[in-house]
């Protein structure tokens, strides 16, 4: 089994083929096209990621321990499938859109500036997270846990107050119809 620390792979340097499954600490990931592949059982410790293409990937019990992605394209993804235990992400700049994320417990997650659309965040915990200026479009929100999350700057979200657990989530006075939607309201 592989066991980088420290190390660089950039798109330049490296073909996707090159890295194999192992451990993965303190490493950046710049320009790699990881999409379709299969990153199961790989471990990622204190990784960037930085303009990489991830989309459906199969990530069956992979790692992602305090991971930072930048400006990744990620559409498909089934976060579920990943390894649970420890894991934690910041997404900036990413598109995320079709990924899952049901029954995770993802605390404290960011998402700058990313496109959420038909995420379904099913059962998640995601107490304290941030969804800044990021597009939640027909993401699902279903007996999700909200409690302190931001969703101030965050658009395109529908969630149903009956459905979900927000015990001071925090919203913006101009976004407030996407939880009143399932009411028929018509807010002018």
């Amino acid at each position: 089994m592989i066991f980088e620390v420290g190390k660089i792979f950039s798109s330049r340097q490296y073909k996707t083929g090159q890295i194999k499954q192992g451990d993965y600490e303190e490493c950046t990931f710049t320009g790699i096209d990881f999409s379709s592949r299969d990153l199961s059982y790989f471990k990622f410790s204190n990784c960037d990621f930085e303009d990489c293409d991830l989309s459906n990937a199969k990530i069956h019990r992979t790692a992602f321990r305090e991971i930072v992605f930048r400006n990744c394209k990620m559409m498909g993804l089934n976060f579920e499938d990943a390894h649970s235990f420890n894991i934690a992400f910041k997404f900036d700049g990413c598109n995320l859109d079709l990924c899952s994320f049901y029954q995770l417990d993802i605390r404290k997650t960011i998402f700058r500036n990313c496109s959420l659309k038909e995420v379904d965040f099913t059962e998640a915990n995601l107490s304290s997270a941030l969804f800044d200026h990021s597009d939640l479009t027909s993401a699902v929100f279903d007996r999700t846990v909200l409690d302190h999350a931001d969703l101030q700057n965050a658009i395109g979200f529908s969630i149903d107050p009956n459905k979900n657990q927000l015990k001071k989530t925090k919203f913006a006075k101009d976004n407030l119809a996407g939880l009143l939607q399932q009411f028929q309201i018509i807010i002018e």
